[in-house]
Parts: structure tokens; C-alpha cells; sequence
């Protein structure tokens, strides 16, 4: 597999991952919260899990954009697509150290997902940033 390819699949994975829970958290997020046993922990307004799972979507359409383009042309898209996962990660893992996370799945789960992903995203991203100023 040529690193062109291994990097196409990583935004594909990525686009299939957030797209999934994109439908989830828009269009059924009492229900997944209800699958994980916290019900009690989903606002009382589910608009707010709507509109996260509104980005997860269209975080997805711009993985599948980059997946289906050239990486380089894409290079801005992948830097926003690294940062989104970033974002996910620091606040995951800052509610998990002070205790606030409502529940380990979004850590162990959805967190390390997110983790390595963004870790991949990065090398990406730097790979393609070096064959720029090259």
C-alpha cells in the first residue's frame, strides 16, 4: 500500500467513524445515551447533542472530501480535520483528570480513537507539509 493510499483510508475510517456517530448524536442522541446507561447525564435541551452531532457530520463530509481529492490540495482541510480531533481529545482527557467525564466510554472509547487518529492526521499532515517546501 503506498503511503498515498494509507492516508486516503485513514480519511476514509475518519469520515465512516464521524459520520456514524454524526446520525447518532443529530437524530438520536437520547437514545445513546440511554445504550451507555446515563440517561440522567443528557441535557434537558437534546438540541446541544444535536448541533454536536450536526459537526460530527460535517467533519465527515470533509474526511470524505479529502479521501476522494488530492492530499495536497487538501492540506487545509487535514489541518482542520487534525485540530477538530485535538479539540476532542483535550477535552475528553481534561473532564476525565478532574473527574467530570460522564462516562469512561467517552474516554476509553472514543478518546483513543480519537488520539490516534489525530496522531495519524498529524503525521499527515507534516509529510505533506515537507513535500510542500521541498
Amino acid at each position: 500500500m503506498s503511503r498515498i493510499s494509507y492516508y486516503k483510508s485513514l480519511f476514509l475510517v475518519a469520515a465512516i467513524y464521524d459520520l456514524i456517530l454524526g446520525l447518532v448524536f443529530t437524530f438520536l442522541p437520547k437514545s445513546a445515551f440511554n445504550l451507555i446507561g446515563i440517561p440522567d447525564k443528557a441535557p434537558d435541551f437534546v438540541g446541544y447533542l444535536s448541533l454536536i452531532g450536526a459537526y460530527l457530520l460535517i467533519i465527515g463530509i470533509a474526511y470524505i472530501l479529502i479521501y476522494r481529492g488530492k492530499l495536497q490540495k487538501n492540506i487545509d482541510l487535514i489541518l482542520i480535520g487534525l485540530l477538530y480531533k485535538f479539540a476532542y481529545c483535550s477535552i475528553v482527557f481534561y473532564y476525565f483528570m478532574i473527574g467530570d467525564l460522564p462516562h469512561i466510554i467517552f474516554l476509553v472509547l472514543f478518546g483513543f480513537i480519537d488520539l490516534i487518529m489525530l496522531l495519524l492526521m498529524i503525521e499527515c499532515y507534516v509529510t505533506l507539509r515537507r513535500k510542500v517546501e521541498i
